[in-house]
């Protein structure tokens, strides 16, 4: 399945939507350009930015990943979809992770991330300046988290 039979999926075009939404709501600033003549979700995956978001529970897996994120994970949709989002970090920096992501479901949002990550070939990468919220729709009823990242620098 290519990326536009994908992503037009209604679960991502309402995704695509509600990344941007909260997005909005949560830092003030806006995601992708306004009156873009794209769904969301389509202007999302050809960022040149790297975005990643997962849904709830105890141990949340990755809903989504842009083409930017992909390549930087070195992993394809299906597997980065089955992926916990732990597993991001290496073992050694999942505690400074979990710090994060309860920060940002407390404050709604941070947005001076940095942090190690690794890609499925087990390559290192150096994040800088993340910004990191809740995913929350307009029943106020939270989906997730979402991350977004333009500034990296291998290890």
């Amino acid at each position: 399945m290519n990326d536009i039979q994908r992503l037009s999926d209604p679960f991502y075009d309402a995704h695509g939507k509600l990344i941007c939404q909260s997005f909005r709501q949560l830092t003030g600033k806006e995601l992708i350009p306004a009156g873009s003549d794209k769904p969301a979700i389509m202007a999302i995956n050809e960022a040149p930015f790297a975005l990643v978001s997962h849904g709830r529970g105890e141990d949340p897996v990755f809903n989504y990943g842009n083409r930017t994120a992909l390549t930087l994970f070195e992993m394809d949709w299906e597997i980065f979809t089955t992926l916990p989002s732990r597993k991001s970090a290496e073992p050694v920096h999942r505690d400074e992770r979990k710090q994060l992501l309860y920060e940002v479901a407390v404050k709604g949002y941070i947005d001076n991330y940095s942090g190690i990550r690794i890609s499925a070939a087990g390559r290192r990468f150096f994040i800088h300046n993340a910004i990191v919220w809740n995913l929350i729709d307009s029943n106020g009823v939270k989906h997730g988290q979402a991350a977004m990242f333009a500034q990296w620098q291998y290890l």
